[in-house]
């Protein structure tokens, strides 16, 4: 269960992984063919080994500066793309639910909307005026009150704890909550 609950939450790291051993497997084909070419005293089949680390060596006199740069730039992208990949933590925006007979994942996104509800009717306001994210630690909820109506930001921190609370996330995120200085008309 807890095999298939990860694989839930985190992203695969299988394309990058392909992509790079077939990257290394390319460069190594070539390299054993054109190793093989000369052993056997043929002409090389693009470049013959030892004319190119020759060519790398002296790679900034021959060639143009903005060449050099945009292969530097490339480069180093892909390198980039590559160590994220492999250091990040690669979780998905979903939630566990604490359940002793089933597992259940929920999407970031359907609990924004049930703490939207919840915050909605606490604030007294209306959908528009309520904007909840969700994120692994931290729920952020901003409510912009109507003109010349109070609004408890302590209930509406109340409410969202009490729906978080009943919903028993697995991890359990902070709640904060930002009213808007300036309210809407007429909502």
């Amino acid at each position: 269960m807890e095999r298939i609950l990860k694989r839930e939450t985190h992203s695969s790291r299988a394309v990058a992984s392909i992509l790079a051993a077939v990257l290394v497997i390319a460069l190594c084909v070539y390299a054993l063919l054109e190793t093989a070419v000369r052993a056997v005293g043929q002409l090389p089949w693009l470049v013959d080994p030892e004319t190119a680390a020759e060519q790398v060596v002296a790679l900034p006199n021959g060639v143009p500066p903005l060449l050099l740069g945009v292969v530097g730039a490339v480069l180093l992208m892909a390198g980039l793309f590559f160590f994220l990949n492999a250091v990040l933590p690669g979780r998905r925006a979903r939630h566990l639910l604490q359940d002793r007979r089933t597992a259940v994942v929920v999407d970031d996104e359907v609990i924004a909307s049930a703490l939207a509800r919840r915050a909605r009717v606490a604030a007294n306001v209306s959908q528009e005026q309520v904007m909840v994210t969700v994120s692994r630690k931290q729920v952020q909820v901003n409510v912009r009150p109507t003109s010349g109506v109070p609004l408890s930001p302590d209930a509406v921190l109340t409410a969202v704890r009490d729906e978080l609370r009943d919903m028993r996330l697995a991890p359990t995120p902070e709640v904060r909550i930002n009213v808007a200085p300036a309210g809407v008309i007429g909502a």
